[in-house]
């Protein structure tokens, strides 16, 4: 049996499904989606229907229903039964002819009874029951049409996406934003000038929104069951506001103090609040190759930790703009090809240089181990080089398939590198170097005064100059790194200037980018 970790708790959890989806048609959201496509991928799933027919679908209010033929419906959910997805699963079921409904919910039942209202006293008596499981299992047959049909309420813990053996995220929590010092004036609203809040560091859990406490509730189910998995009473540290809080929580999360009195193991939890290092996430020091890859590449349409890569490269199709979507793109994500997941893992865990000499030797490998005719060149590692190595599996229809997932990590590889944002890096990371060393000898004008001219329309900026969205990655760098600094006139007439600035260039874009939509409203 293999030792306990993030890796076997997700594959377990979807074992539980798989186990429950035979010859149904299946429902999943988008956060259940993206934690199957790293643990154990969608031809898993096909496999465990066993169906020609089998039929995948988003789980939305206009996902079409099951027909005649489809008596069965499994429906993956990562987040609470409740509202607007209870409606969603009525509408679908309603519109359909199933005879035997499965939900699946990643959520704890123990967060349905506080979602619920039910008091803390009243839940600890109903330790064992699952009533609000068991009403909408009344619900299902219900609107199936016939109290006779069978309908299941579970919970299973999909609560991880799995992209490395000791790297798994959360992607029904990556709205879950730390809270800002703003967002102060906004608890404020429901509150009495008696009991205003000054400043983050008196906000609690009682201060917060019944909507953020819930989310918060649902992070710690998952996080206490992957504790449990684990077999470790833990030990909760954490930095920033919102931190503070998810580890209280969890320290009173009452299946978390049941099952910490038989846990055998220890382990310490440290949550940080991602606002407190944001230079980490904007900043271009980190010498890896799959940052720039994560960084330069398209994301893949609902997911938030995974690029498209374009695969016309490795069909007869012309690399033209319009046969791009031709073809479905590859992604990062190879879970069931070990020989791709040994490679990503080394992408991970290896700096530039070294991660690119990798990709060709496995490249090499591979075309060594299908007979292919390569010839070795030593040397620097180009795109042109790694191209040519991919190319030779072009043709091979048998090769391709042995190695599909090691192709389309050559060829993220290949259009990053050619990428033309790639070229920027140098340039982000020596002007990043130079604002370290002007903050330390400078004021926050004099750095402002600094990126101004830099701040270009687009009928004046080349291939070499800022785009709008790169200039507020600088800014965020800037006012990161600053730390606390003393406001003056300087200060003030350099900020507006470098606002004017930055408004004349979102007015002259020809069309803004989604982010930038977002930021402007």
């Amino acid at each position: 049996m293999s030792t306990p970790g993030v890796l076997t708790f997700t594959q377990q959890a979807w074992e539980q499904v798989l186990a429950k989806v035979k010859r149904a048609v299946v429902y999943l959201d988008v956060a259940c989606a993206e934690s199957l496509h790293w643990g154990c991928g969608s031809s898993r799933l096909l496999e465990a229907v066993g169906n020609s027919a089998c039929y995948l679908r988003e789980f939305e209010p206009a996902a079409v229903g099951g027909g005649a033929e489809q008596p069965k419906a499994v429906f993956v959910l990562s987040c609470l039964l409740k509202g607007r997805t209870v409606e969603t699963l009525r509408d679908i079921i309603c519109r359909s002819h199933f005879q035997y409904c499965v939900v699946v919910t990643a959520v704890n039942h123990a967060v349905h009874l506080t979602a619920n209202h039910v008091p803390p006293a009243a839940a600890a008596e109903l330790e064992g029951q699952q009533p609000v499981f068991e009403q909408l299992e009344e619900k299902l047959c219900e609107w199936m049409g016939n109290m006779n049909y069978t309908a299941e309420v579970l919970h299973v813990p999909l609560l991880l996406a799995c992209a490395a053996p000791h790297l798994a995220l959360t992607p029904a929590f990556a709205f879950l934003f730390p809270l800002l010092p703003q967002d102060v004036h906004i608890l404020n609203r429901a509150r009495s000038d008696k009991r205003r809040l000054g400043n983050l560091a008196e906000v609690d859990a009682t201060t917060l929104t019944p909507e953020l406490l819930l989310t918060i509730r649902c992070l710690v189910s998952g996080l206490s069951s992957l504790c449990e998995h684990l077999g470790v009473r833990e030990e909760c540290f954490a930095v920033g506001s919102l931190s503070r809080i998810i580890a209280a929580d969890l320290a009173n999360f009452a299946p978390a103090k049941n099952r910490r009195k038989t846990a055998t193991g220890r382990a310490s939890v440290v949550f940080v609040d991602r606002t407190l290092d944001l230079t980490g996430a904007v900043g271009h020091h980190g010498d890896n190759l799959v940052e720039k890859i994560l960084s330069v590449l398209p994301q893949l349409p609902g997911h938030t930790n995974d690029v498209m890569v374009n695969m016309v490269e490795l069909t007869a199709l012309q690399a033209e703009e319009e046969n791009q979507n031709m073809v479905a793109p590859g992604c990062l994500a190879q879970s069931n090809d070990p020989a791709a997941k040994a490679l990503w893992e080394a992408l991970l865990n290896t700096k530039h240089k070294e991660a690119v000499m990798e990709v060709r030797r496995h490249l090499v490998e591979a075309a060594s181990r299908e007979n292919l005719p390569i010839k070795m060149s030593m040397g620097k590692v180009t795109p042109g080089q790694l191209t040519s190595y991919i190319h030779l599996f072009k043709n091979n229809l048998k090769a391709l398939g042995n190695h599909c997932g090691l192709l389309q990590l050559g060829l993220a590889t290949v259009q990053t590198l050619k990428h033309p944002q790639t070229a920027k890096w140098d340039n982000f990371l020596a002007f990043e170097r130079l604002l370290l060393q002007s903050i330390g000898e400078s004021t926050m004008s004099v750095v402002l005064n600094q990126l101004l001219p830099m701040i270009k329309p687009s009928n004046q900026r080349t291939n070499d100059d800022y785009s709008p969205e790169e200039l507020l990655v600088l800014l965020i760098y800037i006012y990161s790194v600053s730390g606390e600094f003393s406001v003056d006139k300087d200060l003030g007439e350099g900020e507006e200037k470098v606002k004017k600035a930055l408004a004349q260039v979102f007015c002259e874009e020809s069309e803004l980018s989604p982010l930038l939509q977002k930021i402007t409203g």
